[in-house]
């Protein structure tokens, strides 16, 4: 409930007009209506917390939703230097994608489990699928087809976002740092940059970081004891990878 809140929230902030080949909340009854939806499902997510009892799993959950948070004041901003912006962008794809995953792993394993070491295996297994997943996530803006992914190819540009892909071609394109922080809003900005993504080896070492994160989140839960469960765990990183939308 929470990640979909998130997500109808996310889509008054884009304006975006589909989500998973279908027509959004605010496309179809407003912006308004729409806010209130979100915060609708947030607070059912709330009382459903609540109804748990354990403080501990309520504090682990509501850090997920000050993270989304913060995270959209990140995405909001940007930085100049090269290597600033990169951690940015990382720092960001966890306080938005990330901390729901790891947070929600460890607060089952906190349910399931008395020991802190295992809270913390499945708290870094999380963040780093996560991570993975938006990595993943924006690779797939650039190389799949907008009926496939389900909602518009090239958003992110279009919403003045660099992601994992933009940052590593910036790399190989200098030239694209003036648009970066311009956040693609000149004319020709847009197809300019996705033309210079697809030109460079920015889709692959996305999806090579991807990897890397994946690797550590098998390492991670490799740690707990053999069963079908963790197994299943580490079929789910491979799973990430493979996705197409």
């Amino acid at each position: 409930m929470i990640h979909t809140a998130s997500l109808v929230h996310d889509d008054v902030i884009d304006d975006a007009n589909s989500r998973r080949g279908k027509m959004t909340v605010n496309q179809i009854w407003g912006e308004r209506k729409a806010v209130l939806a979100g915060d609708f499902i947030l607070s059912a997510a709330s009382l459903a917390l609540a109804r748990i009892g354990n403080t501990t799993i309520i504090s682990v959950l509501t850090q997920v939703i000050e993270d989304l948070v913060r995270g959209e004041f990140l995405q909001l901003g940007s930085k100049e230097n090269e290597n600033e912006r990169f951690a940015h962008y990382l720092e960001k794809t966890f306080k938005k994608t990330a901390s729901l995953i790891a947070n929600s792993c460890k607060a089952v394993s906190i349910l399931g489990c008395p020991d802190p070491k295992v809270h913390e295996i499945a708290y870094q297994y999380g963040k780093n699928v996560g991570i993975a997943f938006q990595l993943i996530d924006d690779v797939l803006d650039f190389t799949s087809c907008a009926d496939h992914l389900g909602k518009p190819a090239a958003a992110d540009l279009k919403l003045g976002l660099a992601t994992g892909p933009v940052l590593f071609a910036c790399r190989q394109f200098p030239e694209m740092n003036a648009m970066i922080m311009r956040r693609f809003s000149k004319p020709g900005d847009v197809e300019r940059a996705r033309k210079y993504v697809l030109q460079s080896d920015g889709v692959q070492q996305t999806t090579y970081l991807a990897q890397r994160y994946c690797h550590e989140a098998t390492r991670e839960i490799s740690k707990l004891r053999p069963s079908p469960e963790r197994e299943a765990l580490i079929q789910l990183t491979e799973m990430v990878l493979m996705r197409d939308k």
